[in-house]
Protein backbone atom coordinates (compact mmCIF):
# COMPACT_ATOMS: atom_id res chain seq x y z
CA UNK A 1 0.00 0.00 0.00
CA UNK A 2 1.00 3.45 -0.96
CA UNK A 3 1.60 5.55 1.87
CA UNK A 4 1.64 10.12 1.76
CA UNK A 5 2.31 12.66 4.11
CA UNK A 6 1.53 15.96 3.17
CA UNK A 7 3.01 19.05 5.38
CA UNK A 8 1.17 22.39 4.43
CA UNK A 9 3.58 25.51 5.67
CA UNK A 10 1.07 28.05 5.20
CA UNK A 11 3.37 31.09 3.21
CA UNK A 12 6.27 29.21 3.55
CA UNK A 13 9.18 31.09 1.58
CA UNK A 14 13.18 30.04 0.72
CA UNK A 15 14.21 33.67 1.56
CA UNK A 16 13.57 32.18 4.89
CA UNK A 17 13.72 28.65 4.77
CA UNK A 18 17.24 28.76 3.42
CA UNK A 19 18.48 30.46 6.05
CA UNK A 20 17.44 28.77 8.62
CA UNK A 21 18.65 24.81 6.58
CA UNK A 22 21.71 27.32 6.96
CA UNK A 23 24.74 26.71 8.85
CA UNK A 24 25.40 29.95 10.50
CA UNK A 25 28.37 30.41 12.79
CA UNK A 26 27.28 30.74 16.42
CA UNK A 27 23.60 29.82 15.19
CA UNK A 28 24.49 26.72 13.41
CA UNK A 29 21.31 25.05 11.91
CA UNK A 30 18.06 25.73 12.85
CA UNK A 31 15.88 23.47 10.50
CA UNK A 32 18.32 20.18 10.19
CA UNK A 33 15.51 18.03 9.19
CA UNK A 34 14.61 20.09 6.11
CA UNK A 35 17.55 20.35 5.79
CA UNK A 36 18.12 16.63 5.36
CA UNK A 37 14.88 16.42 3.48
CA UNK A 38 16.75 18.81 0.61
CA UNK A 39 19.53 17.72 0.28
CA UNK A 40 18.23 13.91 -0.20
CA UNK A 41 15.22 14.88 -2.23
CA UNK A 42 13.75 17.44 -4.51
CA UNK A 43 13.07 21.32 -3.78
CA UNK A 44 11.66 23.50 -6.01
CA UNK A 45 9.41 26.81 -6.55
CA UNK A 46 5.68 26.15 -5.84
CA UNK A 47 3.98 29.13 -8.00
CA UNK A 48 0.53 30.74 -6.32
CA UNK A 49 -2.52 31.48 -8.12
CA UNK A 50 -2.62 34.65 -10.03
CA UNK A 51 -3.69 36.59 -6.78
CA UNK A 52 -1.28 34.67 -3.91
CA UNK A 53 -3.90 34.65 -1.59
CA UNK A 54 -4.98 32.07 0.96
CA UNK A 55 -8.49 30.64 0.33
CA UNK A 56 -7.67 30.32 -3.70
CA UNK A 57 -3.99 28.98 -3.46
CA UNK A 58 -4.99 26.28 -0.75
CA UNK A 59 -8.38 25.12 -3.02
CA UNK A 60 -5.96 25.23 -6.31
CA UNK A 61 -3.73 22.36 -4.47
CA UNK A 62 -6.41 20.73 -3.24
CA UNK A 63 -8.57 20.55 -6.69
CA UNK A 64 -6.03 20.75 -9.04
CA UNK A 65 -8.20 23.45 -10.56
CA UNK A 66 -7.77 27.55 -11.03
CA UNK A 67 -10.04 29.60 -9.55
CA UNK A 68 -12.42 30.16 -12.59
CA UNK A 69 -13.04 26.54 -12.13
CA UNK A 70 -13.00 26.03 -8.17
CA UNK A 71 -15.39 29.97 -8.04
CA UNK A 72 -12.85 31.12 -4.80
CA UNK A 73 -11.49 33.63 -4.97
CA UNK A 74 -10.70 35.66 -2.02
CA UNK A 75 -11.89 35.24 2.04
CA UNK A 76 -14.80 36.97 1.02
CA UNK A 77 -17.70 37.21 -2.14
CA UNK A 78 -19.49 40.04 -2.48
CA UNK A 79 -23.63 40.29 -4.05
CA UNK A 80 -23.78 43.72 -6.23
CA UNK A 81 -27.48 44.47 -6.02
CA UNK A 82 -27.64 47.54 -7.47
CA UNK A 83 -28.02 49.87 -4.42
CA UNK A 84 -26.05 47.99 -2.23
CA UNK A 85 -22.78 45.74 -2.04
CA UNK A 86 -23.76 42.62 0.27
CA UNK A 87 -20.27 41.07 1.91
CA UNK A 88 -20.02 37.47 3.74
CA UNK A 89 -17.33 35.28 4.22
CA UNK A 90 -16.92 31.84 1.45
CA UNK A 91 -16.71 28.29 2.71
CA UNK A 92 -16.71 24.77 1.91
CA UNK A 93 -19.86 25.32 -0.09
CA UNK A 94 -18.78 28.06 -2.22
CA UNK A 95 -15.94 25.07 -3.37
CA UNK A 96 -17.09 24.08 -7.26
CA UNK A 97 -14.95 21.48 -7.90
CA UNK A 98 -14.51 18.02 -6.34
CA UNK A 99 -11.66 18.00 -3.62
CA UNK A 100 -8.74 15.37 -3.50
CA UNK A 101 -10.37 14.54 -0.18
CA UNK A 102 -13.69 13.42 -2.14
CA UNK A 103 -11.43 12.10 -4.81
CA UNK A 104 -9.54 9.44 -2.61
CA UNK A 105 -12.21 9.02 -0.38
CA UNK A 106 -14.56 7.76 -3.66
CA UNK A 107 -12.10 5.59 -4.33
CA UNK A 108 -10.94 3.75 -1.01
CA UNK A 109 -8.30 5.43 0.17
CA UNK A 110 -8.23 6.67 3.57
CA UNK A 111 -7.66 10.37 4.35
CA UNK A 112 -6.76 12.35 6.99
CA UNK A 113 -7.14 16.47 6.73
CA UNK A 114 -6.10 19.00 9.39
CA UNK A 115 -5.94 22.74 9.69
CA UNK A 116 -6.90 23.45 6.02
CA UNK A 117 -8.61 26.34 5.04
CA UNK A 118 -12.11 26.14 3.16
CA UNK A 119 -12.63 22.87 4.57
CA UNK A 120 -16.18 23.89 6.84
CA UNK A 121 -18.84 23.02 6.81
CA UNK A 122 -16.76 20.02 6.78
CA UNK A 123 -17.57 17.38 3.39
CA UNK A 124 -18.27 13.65 4.16
CA UNK A 125 -14.89 11.65 3.76
CA UNK A 126 -13.10 8.17 4.01
CA UNK A 127 -11.18 9.15 7.19
CA UNK A 128 -10.84 12.09 9.56
CA UNK A 129 -11.46 15.72 8.71
CA UNK A 130 -10.71 18.85 11.38
CA UNK A 131 -11.55 22.37 9.28
CA UNK A 132 -9.05 25.14 10.12
CA UNK A 133 -10.09 28.88 10.46
CA UNK A 134 -12.54 27.75 13.07
CA UNK A 135 -13.51 29.09 16.50
CA UNK A 136 -13.01 26.59 19.23
CA UNK A 137 -16.62 26.76 20.62
CA UNK A 138 -17.75 24.97 17.29
CA UNK A 139 -14.13 23.12 16.14
CA UNK A 140 -15.87 19.70 17.32
CA UNK A 141 -19.24 20.21 14.99
CA UNK A 142 -16.87 20.69 12.48
CA UNK A 143 -14.96 17.86 12.46
CA UNK A 144 -15.68 14.84 10.52
CA UNK A 145 -16.21 12.09 12.01
CA UNK A 146 -18.87 13.26 14.63
CA UNK A 147 -16.92 11.04 17.31
CA UNK A 148 -13.36 12.45 16.20
CA UNK A 149 -13.61 15.16 19.04
CA UNK A 150 -13.82 13.38 22.11
CA UNK A 151 -11.54 10.71 20.38
CA UNK A 152 -8.63 13.02 20.22
CA UNK A 153 -10.01 14.38 23.34
CA UNK A 154 -9.13 11.00 24.80
CA UNK A 155 -6.14 9.90 23.40
CA UNK A 156 -3.79 13.50 23.50
CA UNK A 157 -2.24 14.29 26.63
CA UNK A 158 -3.10 17.73 27.47
CA UNK A 159 -5.63 18.37 24.42
CA UNK A 160 -7.13 21.82 24.05
CA UNK A 161 -9.16 23.25 21.42
CA UNK A 162 -8.51 26.46 23.00
CA UNK A 163 -4.95 26.29 21.63
CA UNK A 164 -5.81 23.96 18.86
CA UNK A 165 -8.05 26.18 16.71
CA UNK A 166 -8.33 30.09 16.21
CA UNK A 167 -8.77 32.09 19.85
CA UNK A 168 -10.97 34.96 18.14
CA UNK A 169 -11.11 36.96 21.62
CA UNK A 170 -7.25 36.23 22.20
CA UNK A 171 -5.96 36.94 18.21
CA UNK A 172 -8.49 40.13 17.64
CA UNK A 173 -6.54 41.96 20.13
CA UNK A 174 -3.38 41.80 18.40
CA UNK A 175 -2.76 44.85 15.53
CA UNK A 176 0.23 45.80 13.34
CA UNK A 177 1.36 48.81 15.89
CA UNK A 178 2.20 46.62 18.90
CA UNK A 179 5.08 47.30 21.31
CA UNK A 180 7.87 44.59 22.07
CA UNK A 181 6.08 42.83 24.86
CA UNK A 182 2.78 42.68 22.75
CA UNK A 183 4.61 41.31 19.65
CA UNK A 184 6.44 38.90 21.66
CA UNK A 185 3.12 37.57 23.42
CA UNK A 186 1.58 37.22 19.69
CA UNK A 187 4.66 34.81 18.32
CA UNK A 188 4.21 32.81 21.46
CA UNK A 189 0.38 31.79 20.91
CA UNK A 190 1.57 30.07 18.13
CA UNK A 191 4.10 27.79 20.20
CA UNK A 192 1.19 25.66 21.60
CA UNK A 193 -1.05 25.61 19.03
CA UNK A 194 1.44 24.17 16.42
CA UNK A 195 1.93 21.84 19.12
CA UNK A 196 -1.51 20.79 19.22
CA UNK A 197 -2.17 19.89 15.72
CA UNK A 198 1.44 18.13 15.46
CA UNK A 199 -0.20 16.00 17.67
CA UNK A 200 -3.63 15.92 16.33
CA UNK A 201 -1.58 14.50 13.19
CA UNK A 202 0.90 12.28 14.86
CA UNK A 203 -1.95 10.39 16.89
CA UNK A 204 -4.05 9.55 13.69
CA UNK A 205 -0.88 8.23 11.41
CA UNK A 206 -0.28 6.41 14.34
CA UNK A 207 -3.58 4.76 15.21
CA UNK A 208 -5.41 5.11 11.65
CA UNK A 209 -2.25 4.15 9.08
CA UNK A 210 -4.22 6.03 6.36
CA UNK A 211 -3.04 6.35 2.99
CA UNK A 212 -2.79 9.87 2.85
CA UNK A 213 -2.18 12.13 5.88
CA UNK A 214 -2.40 16.17 6.07
CA UNK A 215 -1.71 18.84 8.19
CA UNK A 216 -1.62 22.31 7.74
CA UNK A 217 0.87 24.59 10.03
CA UNK A 218 -0.09 28.49 9.96
CA UNK A 219 1.79 30.15 12.09
CA UNK A 220 4.47 30.79 9.79
CA UNK A 221 1.98 32.85 7.88
CA UNK A 222 1.18 34.88 11.12
CA UNK A 223 4.31 35.52 12.09
CA UNK A 224 5.78 36.77 9.01
CA UNK A 225 2.67 38.90 8.52
CA UNK A 226 2.97 40.38 12.06
CA UNK A 227 6.86 39.95 12.39
CA UNK A 228 8.79 40.21 9.41
CA UNK A 229 11.57 42.67 10.10
CA UNK A 230 12.36 39.94 12.47
CA UNK A 231 13.08 36.88 10.36
CA UNK A 232 14.04 38.82 7.27
CA UNK A 233 17.59 37.06 6.69
CA UNK A 234 18.45 40.59 5.35
CA UNK A 235 18.13 41.85 8.72
CA UNK A 236 20.06 39.45 11.04
CA UNK A 237 23.87 40.22 10.18
CA UNK A 238 25.02 41.56 12.95
CA UNK A 239 22.05 43.17 14.91
CA UNK A 240 23.02 45.11 17.81
CA UNK A 241 19.28 45.56 18.63
CA UNK A 242 17.86 44.11 22.06
CA UNK A 243 14.16 44.35 21.06
CA UNK A 244 15.29 42.20 17.45
CA UNK A 245 17.52 39.56 19.16
CA UNK A 246 14.88 38.97 21.80
CA UNK A 247 11.80 38.33 19.24
CA UNK A 248 14.55 36.84 16.79
CA UNK A 249 15.28 34.32 19.14
CA UNK A 250 11.45 33.83 19.90
CA UNK A 251 10.87 33.21 15.82
CA UNK A 252 13.72 30.73 15.97
CA UNK A 253 12.06 28.45 18.66
CA UNK A 254 8.82 28.26 16.77
CA UNK A 255 10.74 27.09 13.72
CA UNK A 256 12.84 25.08 15.75
CA UNK A 257 9.46 23.38 17.08
CA UNK A 258 8.58 22.91 13.79
CA UNK A 259 11.38 21.08 12.26
CA UNK A 260 10.66 18.55 15.17
CA UNK A 261 7.49 18.15 14.28
CA UNK A 262 8.24 17.64 10.59
CA UNK A 263 10.85 15.03 11.77
CA UNK A 264 8.28 12.94 14.03
CA UNK A 265 5.34 13.28 11.11
CA UNK A 266 8.06 11.48 8.69
CA UNK A 267 9.12 9.00 11.49
CA UNK A 268 5.37 7.84 12.00
CA UNK A 269 5.17 7.74 8.44
CA UNK A 270 7.25 4.99 7.59
CA UNK A 271 10.31 4.43 5.83
CA UNK A 272 8.39 4.27 2.31
CA UNK A 273 6.25 6.62 2.53
CA UNK A 274 6.09 9.59 0.28
CA UNK A 275 6.85 13.01 2.08
CA UNK A 276 5.92 16.53 0.57
CA UNK A 277 6.07 19.66 1.84
CA UNK A 278 4.27 22.90 -0.08
CA UNK A 279 3.23 26.14 0.71
CA UNK A 280 0.15 28.14 -0.53
CA UNK A 281 2.25 31.13 -1.29
CA UNK A 282 5.77 32.70 -0.30
CA UNK A 283 6.62 35.68 1.58
CA UNK A 284 8.49 38.89 1.19
CA UNK A 285 8.58 42.43 2.59
CA UNK A 286 6.21 45.44 1.69
CA UNK A 287 7.55 48.95 2.16
CA UNK A 288 4.83 51.36 1.11
CA UNK A 289 0.46 51.57 0.98
CA UNK A 290 -1.02 52.25 -2.30
CA UNK A 291 -4.70 53.66 -1.13
CA UNK A 292 -6.46 51.88 -4.78
CA UNK A 293 -10.27 53.20 -3.75
CA UNK A 294 -8.46 57.06 -3.22
CA UNK A 295 -6.93 56.77 -6.72
CA UNK A 296 -10.43 55.54 -8.41
CA UNK A 297 -12.34 58.36 -6.46
CA UNK A 298 -9.45 61.30 -7.45
CA UNK A 299 -10.55 59.86 -11.06
CA UNK A 300 -14.16 59.97 -10.96
CA UNK A 301 -15.11 56.15 -11.04
CA UNK A 302 -16.41 56.28 -7.45
CA UNK A 303 -17.89 58.30 -4.96
CA UNK A 304 -17.69 58.00 -0.88
CA UNK A 305 -20.75 57.97 1.04
CA UNK A 306 -21.16 60.06 3.89
CA UNK A 307 -22.23 58.78 7.07
CA UNK A 308 -25.43 60.00 9.05
CA UNK A 309 -24.71 60.32 12.48
CA UNK A 310 -26.68 57.21 13.50
CA UNK A 311 -24.29 54.64 15.38
CA UNK A 312 -25.23 51.93 12.83
CA UNK A 313 -23.61 53.95 9.98
CA UNK A 314 -20.68 55.00 11.86
CA UNK A 315 -20.20 51.40 12.48
CA UNK A 316 -20.62 50.79 8.71
CA UNK A 317 -18.15 53.26 8.36
CA UNK A 318 -15.49 51.61 9.84
CA UNK A 319 -16.42 48.13 8.91
CA UNK A 320 -13.68 46.58 6.49
CA UNK A 321 -15.32 47.14 3.19
CA UNK A 322 -15.47 49.86 0.85
CA UNK A 323 -18.26 52.51 2.35
CA UNK A 324 -19.57 53.84 -0.91
CA UNK A 325 -22.17 55.63 -3.22
CA UNK A 326 -23.03 52.74 -5.20
CA UNK A 327 -25.21 54.74 -7.58
CA UNK A 328 -22.26 57.03 -8.17
CA UNK A 329 -19.60 54.06 -8.54
CA UNK A 330 -18.54 52.25 -11.64
CA UNK A 331 -15.53 50.21 -10.54
CA UNK A 332 -13.90 49.69 -6.85
CA UNK A 333 -12.02 47.18 -4.99
CA UNK A 334 -13.60 45.44 -2.45
CA UNK A 335 -10.94 44.07 -0.07
CA UNK A 336 -7.40 44.56 0.56
CA UNK A 337 -6.93 41.09 0.15
CA UNK A 338 -9.00 40.82 -3.68
CA UNK A 339 -6.44 43.11 -4.91
CA UNK A 340 -8.56 43.31 -7.67
CA UNK A 341 -10.97 45.77 -9.52
CA UNK A 342 -14.71 45.22 -10.17
CA UNK A 343 -16.19 47.45 -12.63
CA UNK A 344 -20.07 48.14 -12.23
CA UNK A 345 -22.11 47.13 -15.43
CA UNK A 346 -26.17 48.14 -15.59
CA UNK A 347 -28.43 46.06 -16.28
CA UNK A 348 -30.83 48.58 -17.32
CA UNK A 349 -30.85 51.66 -18.15
CA UNK A 350 -30.18 54.61 -15.26
CA UNK A 351 -29.26 51.91 -13.29
CA UNK A 352 -25.77 52.37 -11.01
CA UNK A 353 -22.81 51.49 -13.41
CA UNK A 354 -21.57 51.55 -17.28
CA UNK A 355 -23.49 50.70 -20.31
CA UNK A 356 -22.84 46.74 -21.34
CA UNK A 357 -21.29 48.61 -25.26
CA UNK A 358 -19.18 50.70 -23.21
CA UNK A 359 -17.38 47.76 -20.70
CA UNK A 360 -14.31 47.08 -22.94
CA UNK A 361 -13.72 50.22 -23.62
CA UNK A 362 -13.74 51.82 -20.26
CA UNK A 363 -11.45 48.17 -18.81
CA UNK A 364 -8.57 49.67 -21.40
CA UNK A 365 -8.90 53.04 -20.43
CA UNK A 366 -8.34 52.06 -16.45
CA UNK A 367 -5.50 49.69 -17.27
CA UNK A 368 -3.72 53.03 -19.01
CA UNK A 369 -4.71 55.00 -16.22
CA UNK A 370 -3.62 52.87 -13.26
CA UNK A 371 -0.17 51.84 -14.75
CA UNK A 372 -0.02 55.69 -14.15
CA UNK A 373 -0.39 55.97 -10.68
CA UNK A 374 3.01 57.20 -9.26
CA UNK A 375 4.62 57.98 -5.68
CA UNK A 376 5.80 61.21 -5.05
CA UNK A 377 9.47 60.59 -7.11
CA UNK A 378 7.02 59.89 -9.89
CA UNK A 379 7.83 56.27 -9.86
CA UNK A 380 5.13 53.96 -10.92
CA UNK A 381 3.87 51.41 -7.94
CA UNK A 382 1.86 49.09 -10.15
CA UNK A 383 3.76 46.63 -12.56
CA UNK A 384 1.06 44.39 -13.78
CA UNK A 385 -2.68 44.68 -14.47
CA UNK A 386 -4.41 42.01 -15.44
CA UNK A 387 -7.74 40.94 -17.29
CA UNK A 388 -9.52 37.96 -15.42
CA UNK A 389 -10.34 36.27 -18.77
CA UNK A 390 -6.32 36.34 -19.55
CA UNK A 391 -5.14 34.62 -16.04
CA UNK A 392 -8.56 32.19 -15.13
CA UNK A 393 -10.13 29.80 -17.01
CA UNK A 394 -13.52 28.04 -16.05
CA UNK A 395 -17.38 28.34 -15.44
CA UNK A 396 -16.91 31.22 -12.57
CA UNK A 397 -14.54 33.51 -14.13
CA UNK A 398 -17.03 36.51 -13.55
CA UNK A 399 -16.60 36.14 -9.75
CA UNK A 400 -12.87 37.36 -9.86
CA UNK A 401 -12.67 41.05 -10.18
CA UNK A 402 -12.76 42.03 -13.72
CA UNK A 403 -8.82 43.68 -13.29
CA UNK A 404 -6.13 42.23 -11.09
CA UNK A 405 -3.35 44.19 -9.86
CA UNK A 406 0.56 43.86 -8.83
CA UNK A 407 2.42 46.61 -6.95
CA UNK A 408 5.71 46.79 -7.30
CA UNK A 409 6.73 45.78 -3.76
CA UNK A 410 3.99 43.07 -3.80
CA UNK A 411 1.81 44.10 -0.98
CA UNK A 412 -1.85 44.70 -0.88
CA UNK A 413 -3.64 47.54 -2.11
CA UNK A 414 -5.77 50.04 0.93
CA UNK A 415 -9.16 50.58 0.34
CA UNK A 416 -9.13 53.52 2.41
CA UNK A 417 -10.01 57.11 1.99
CA UNK A 418 -6.79 58.79 3.09
CA UNK A 419 -4.27 60.90 1.64
CA UNK A 420 -1.83 60.97 0.20
CA UNK A 421 -2.75 57.77 -2.24
CA UNK A 422 0.70 55.83 -1.94
CA UNK A 423 2.61 56.29 1.25
CA UNK A 424 5.82 54.66 2.67
CA UNK A 425 4.81 52.35 5.77
CA UNK A 426 6.09 53.49 8.82
CA UNK A 427 8.40 50.27 8.96
CA UNK A 428 8.39 47.42 6.74
CA UNK A 429 5.87 44.54 7.24
CA UNK A 430 4.94 40.97 5.45
CA UNK A 431 2.92 40.25 2.61
CA UNK A 432 2.93 37.45 -0.13
CA UNK A 433 4.91 36.54 -2.46
CA UNK A 434 3.98 34.45 -5.56
CA UNK A 435 6.42 32.07 -5.26
CA UNK A 436 5.73 29.24 -2.27
CA UNK A 437 7.45 26.32 -1.50
CA UNK A 438 7.78 22.72 -2.94
CA UNK A 439 10.36 19.81 -1.39
CA UNK A 440 9.44 16.14 -1.90
CA UNK A 441 11.36 12.91 -0.40
CA UNK A 442 11.29 9.58 0.58
CA UNK A 443 10.08 6.40 -1.83
CA UNK A 444 10.41 6.86 -5.55
CA UNK A 445 11.31 10.73 -5.32
CA UNK A 446 13.96 11.89 -7.69
CA UNK A 447 17.13 13.75 -6.29
CA UNK A 448 17.17 17.73 -7.45
CA UNK A 449 17.24 21.01 -6.96
CA UNK A 450 14.26 22.21 -10.10
CA UNK A 451 15.20 25.64 -10.88
CA UNK A 452 11.51 25.93 -12.90
CA UNK A 453 8.05 27.08 -10.98
CA UNK A 454 5.75 24.30 -10.29
CA UNK A 455 2.35 25.38 -10.43
CA UNK A 456 0.49 25.27 -7.48
CA UNK A 457 -2.22 23.20 -9.47
CA UNK A 458 0.22 20.26 -10.42
CA UNK A 459 0.13 19.22 -5.99
CA UNK A 460 -3.32 17.32 -6.61
CA UNK A 461 -2.17 15.61 -9.09
CA UNK A 462 0.99 14.64 -7.67
CA UNK A 463 -1.00 13.80 -4.39
CA UNK A 464 -3.10 11.20 -6.33
CA UNK A 465 -0.25 9.88 -8.03
CA UNK A 466 1.32 9.19 -4.93
CA UNK A 467 -1.63 7.06 -3.74
CA UNK A 468 -1.95 5.16 -6.88
CA UNK A 469 -4.64 7.10 -8.99
CA UNK A 470 -5.30 8.34 -11.61
CA UNK A 471 -4.99 11.90 -12.35
CA UNK A 472 -8.67 13.00 -13.53
CA UNK A 473 -8.75 14.31 -17.02
CA UNK A 474 -10.22 17.93 -16.31
CA UNK A 475 -7.58 18.89 -13.87
CA UNK A 476 -5.48 22.12 -14.72
CA UNK A 477 -2.35 20.18 -12.74
CA UNK A 478 -0.39 17.12 -13.82
CA UNK A 479 2.30 15.28 -12.03
CA UNK A 480 5.81 17.69 -12.50
CA UNK A 481 8.26 16.41 -14.28
CA UNK A 482 11.61 15.78 -12.51
CA UNK A 483 9.96 15.05 -9.15
CA UNK A 484 9.85 11.45 -9.34
CA UNK A 485 12.74 9.64 -10.51
CA UNK A 486 12.61 7.62 -13.51
CA UNK A 487 12.75 4.02 -12.25
CA UNK A 488 9.79 4.94 -10.12
CA UNK A 489 7.92 6.17 -13.02
CA UNK A 490 8.60 2.99 -14.90
CA UNK A 491 7.08 0.82 -12.50
CA UNK A 492 4.14 2.98 -11.90
CA UNK A 493 3.65 5.01 -14.87
CA UNK A 494 1.22 8.27 -14.46
CA UNK A 495 -2.65 7.33 -15.17
CA UNK A 496 -5.36 9.90 -16.47
CA UNK A 497 -9.20 8.94 -15.45
CA UNK A 498 -12.53 10.18 -15.87
CA UNK A 499 -13.28 13.48 -14.87
CA UNK A 500 -14.17 14.78 -11.22
CA UNK A 501 -17.47 14.14 -10.26
CA UNK A 502 -20.24 17.20 -9.22
CA UNK A 503 -19.49 18.52 -6.06
CA UNK A 504 -22.25 16.02 -3.68
CA UNK A 505 -23.81 19.52 -1.94
CA UNK A 506 -25.88 16.90 0.23
CA UNK A 507 -23.16 15.51 1.91
CA UNK A 508 -22.22 18.61 3.48
CA UNK A 509 -23.32 19.42 6.59
CA UNK A 510 -25.30 22.43 6.77
CA UNK A 511 -23.37 23.99 9.42
CA UNK A 512 -21.83 27.58 9.27
CA UNK A 513 -20.24 30.11 11.38
CA UNK A 514 -22.66 32.12 13.67
CA UNK A 515 -23.32 35.87 13.43
CA UNK A 516 -20.71 36.71 16.12
CA UNK A 517 -18.05 34.05 14.97
CA UNK A 518 -18.38 35.72 11.59
CA UNK A 519 -17.44 39.14 12.38
CA UNK A 520 -15.14 38.00 14.76
CA UNK A 521 -13.02 36.13 11.61
CA UNK A 522 -13.77 39.20 9.78
CA UNK A 523 -12.21 41.58 12.49
CA UNK A 524 -9.19 38.68 12.38
CA UNK A 525 -8.42 39.14 8.98
CA UNK A 526 -8.65 42.95 9.38
CA UNK A 527 -5.56 42.61 11.74
CA UNK A 528 -3.57 40.54 9.69
CA UNK A 529 -3.93 42.82 6.64
CA UNK A 530 -6.50 41.04 4.15
CA UNK A 531 -9.08 43.50 5.32
CA UNK A 532 -9.59 47.26 6.51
Amino acid sequence: MKKTLFIGIDGGTFTVLDHLMADVPGRGVVMPTLRALVHNGFKAFLRSTPNPLTPPAWTTMLTGTNPGKHGVFDFMKCRDSGDEIFFTLNDFRDIETETIWSIMSRQKKRVVSLNFPMMAPPPAINGCLAPGFTSWKHLKRNMTPDTLFDRMKKSIPNFDPKELAWDFKRENEIGYEMDEAYLADWIRVHLPREAQWYNFAKTLLVEDRPDFTAVMFDGTDKIQHQAWQFVDPAREPQNPDPMYRKLNALCLTYFRNLDGYIADLISAAGPDAMVFIASDHGFTETTEVVRINRYLGELGYLKWRKAPESESAKRREKSPFAYLDWQHTQAYCTTPSSNGINIRISKAPNEPGIRPTDYEAFREKLIGQLYELKDARGDAVITKVRKREQIYSGPFVERAPDLLLELRDYGFVSINNLAPTVVDRTYPAGTHHPDGIFIASGNGIQNADNGDRIPIADMAALFLYSVGLPVPEDMDGQVPAGCISDAYLKKNPIRTGPSTLPVARGQVKETALTAEEEASMIDRLKKLGYLE
